[in-house]
């Protein structure tokens, strides 16, 4: 029973750490630093400096700054301005790549010592608590990078959902009179985040140097989804060729419109093989019970 006792405090204390890691995470993603972008839409190292060198933040990102500054050392394929990109692609500006590289060394560590602790406390092996330490610091150290994954496909998916009506404020606007960045700025008030975030991003990297094809080339960097390929594509093929900017974005607007339908049309398509498998093994089964067992009850009662 003391066992037991101990071995479920252990795993409420574990969950609690995993809980306040993913917390710590997600609270620095916020868009409450869109307001302190130097650079490229990123904060954590526009100056260059170190994580170590920030002051003012909280004690498990301190933690976590000073781990990731001396990994980072020590690890020859870490790649710093891809972890960037993903984290910029994510909307977790206040996280940087040695930040994450930390929590990846602390929920490895924490995982393997919780695991050395609780098998033999369970009764297992010295073979099995060894592997058992070692998948589980495996998977602390890929858990961090799987969420920040996670984080990115689920932005593009909301990005990608939103280009048509940004491409549609963007032909009234330009119809009305407005040049391209008035438009966007004016998209950019209009539009729920992520998008309208981006677009944001964008206009300030437009202020700070960046010609204005050259932002949306960022753009289309930083939210890296077949729409906004569209999107990017097109202004730029438009302005190498001349060709106005209303009629591109029209062209733009019915390529959008198609796409989706097509999309939808796919989705359609493969709706009865996802229905193969739920009507096989579990609706037809049910129906032959329903009919055969009583037409069999009764035979077995008159024989």
């Amino acid at each position: 029973m003391g066992i037991e006792v101990i071995a479920v405090a252990g795993v409420l204390l574990l969950g609690a750490g995993v809980t306040i890691l993913i917390f710590s995470l997600r609270s620095t993603s916020g868009t409450a630093t869109l307001d302190q972008i130097g650079t490229y839409g990123y904060v954590a190292e526009a100056a260059g400096g170190s994580e170590v060198e920030q002051p003012g933040r909280r004690p498990l990102d301190s933690i976590a700054g000073r781990l990731g500054d001396i990994a980072a050392r020590r690890l020859a394929r870490f790649s710093e301005n891809e972890v960037r990109q993903k984290l910029v692609s994510a909307g977790m500006y206040g996280t940087s790549p040695r930040k994450l590289l930390g929590y990846q060394v602390m929920l490895a560590i924490a995982l393997a010592v919780f695991v050395l602790w609780a098998v033999p406390v369970l009764g297992g092996s010295g073979v099995l608590t060894v592997v058992a330490a070692a998948a589980a610091g495996v998977f602390g150290w890929f858990a961090p990078m799987a969420y920040v994954d996670r984080r990115m496909r689920q932005r593009f998916h909301k990005i990608d959902r939103q280009m048509p009506e940004m491409i549609d404020l963007l032909v009234v606007t330009i119809e009305a009179g407005l040049g391209i960045l008035a438009s966007m700025r004016v998209a950019s008030d209009g539009l729920a985040d992520p998008l309208g975030q981006e677009l944001r991003l964008t206009l300030q990297e437009q202020r700070m140097g960046l010609s204005v094809f050259e932002a949306i080339e960022s753009l289309g960097r930083r939210a890296d989804t077949p729409n906004m390929r569209v999107f990017v594509r097109a202004l730029i093929q438009g302005e190498k060729l001349g060709v106005s900017i209303g009629m591109t974005m029209r062209n733009v607007a019915l390529e959008m419109r198609k796409r989706r339908k097509a999309a939808v049309e796919e989705k359609a398509q493969k709706m009865p093989i996802k229905l193969l498998f739920p009507l096989v093994f579990l609706v037809f089964p049910a129906i032959m019970i329903v009919l055969l067992v009583p037409a069999l009850i009764h035979i077995s009662e008159v024989l």
